[in-house]
């Protein structure tokens, strides 16, 4: 019994071995498809649910194992993408196969947001350096004295540009996302633009959390130097010539219309992009990429305003956020009331600095 049972055993598998070849052969590149076991006749099977008639004449490649009609999309996807069907995944829309306006929200990704915000964005540029050289910098009128105000202390230092440097990551990060494909990835190639935009998608999901953090922290050291005030009023209509004080009129609109509300279109739109795992349904994810891409463009545009004021559009601004201090003649020039109000004890400058003009004030 063991010798026959060994015997049927070594013929299994001297027949397993000689099949081997076949299947090599079978599996070799080039080799020819088996033939349909239902030849394609060239005539549609009859499907009235998808807009099929008999009679209607298909073609199909040669050798193709397809049957014709039966592989073509039906003329409208409504009833199979809208109809909710069986699904053992539990989640919402999980029994939905195709949601209709995701195609609305594709044309208007790669249409009307990828053209016109990158033209909102060209024509700023565009706006930002004409003015440059048709105004250059503003400079100060009188000389330096020497004598330097703290600005802004090293708490409010580090606030602004922890917020500022993950500004520019989400920002060059979400470009990168936006318009990758048609100014990255022709010259770049594929392999190279695929690492970048995983870079990019990360970068951008991991700084965003930092950046809301940042804007939170922000919002409550400087919330009560860009109260409105009626002056603020008289500082627009006048461009700027009357005094103002520790902030103006223009720096109060970038901090509430941008630091603040801008910042809570990304923060919330981006929350609900970040964790699609609170089951949100297709169309909340779509509304919030909207809001977030229509936001953060905004946001980007005025950014640069804001970038080109504090560097070299007025001199001395960058100086302050830098190193935290101001000349004498630049706080008087540009905040009489804030530099007055300092000068006077009325109210200490930025960390409980000296007045100005008192014993202790720095001079270089």
């Amino acid at each position: 019994m063991p010798q026959a049972s060994a015997r049927r055993l070594g013929a299994l598998i001297l027949g397993v071995a000689l099949a081997l070849p076949l299947a090599v052969v079978a599996q070799a590149p080039g080799a020819s498809p088996a033939p349909p076991t239902t030849a394609p006749t060239g005539k549609v099977p009859d499907n009235p649910a998808r807009g099929m008639k008999p009679s209607q004449e298909v073609s199909t490649a040669k050798g193709s194992t397809a049957v014709p009609g039966w592989n073509h999309p039906p003329e409208s996807w409504k009833s199979a993408s809208e109809t909710p069907q069986y699904a053992s995944i539990p989640g919402r829309e999980t029994n939905r196969l195709i949601q209709s306006a995701g195609r609305e929200w594709r044309a208007f990704h790669n249409g009307p947001l990828t053209q016109y915000g990158g033209w909102l964005l060209v024509l700023t540029l565009a706006g930002i350096l004409l003015f440059y050289l048709i105004k250059g910098s503003f400079k100060l009128h009188g000389p330096p004295t020497g004598r330097l105000i703290e600005r802004f202390n090293a708490v409010e230092r580090v606030s602004h540009w922890t917020t500022a440097i993950s500004f520019v990551f989400l920002a060059l990060s979400g470009m990168t996302i936006l318009w990758g494909k048609y100014l990255v990835l022709p010259w770049l190639g594929a392999k190279g633009f695929s690492w970048l935009l995983i870079v990019a998608k990360n970068v951008h999901n991991f700084v965003g959390p930092l950046f809301i953090f940042a804007i939170v922290v922000m919002f409550l050291i400087y919330v009560k130097d860009n109260i409105p005030q009626g002056r603020d009023i008289k500082w627009l209509t006048s461009f700027g010539k009357e005094p103002s004080g520790r902030f103006n009129a223009g720096e109060k609109a970038w901090f509430w219309g941008g630091v603040i509300l801008l910042s809570a279109f990304v923060a919330w739109s981006g929350l609900v992009l970040l964790f699609p795992n609170f089951d949100q349904t297709r169309a909340v994810m779509q509304d919030a990429w909207s809001v977030h891409a229509i936001a953060a463009l905004i946001y980007i545009a005025i950014s640069l305003g804001h970038i080109y004021m504090g560097t070299i559009g007025v001199e001395g601004s960058y100086r302050a956020m830098r190193e935290g201090v101001v000349d004498e003649s630049w706080a008087r020039e540009h905040h009489e009331i804030w530099y007055q109000e300092v000068k006077s004890g009325k109210r200490e400058a930025a960390g409980g600095a000296v007045p100005a003009g008192a014993p202790h004030m720095e001079e270089k």
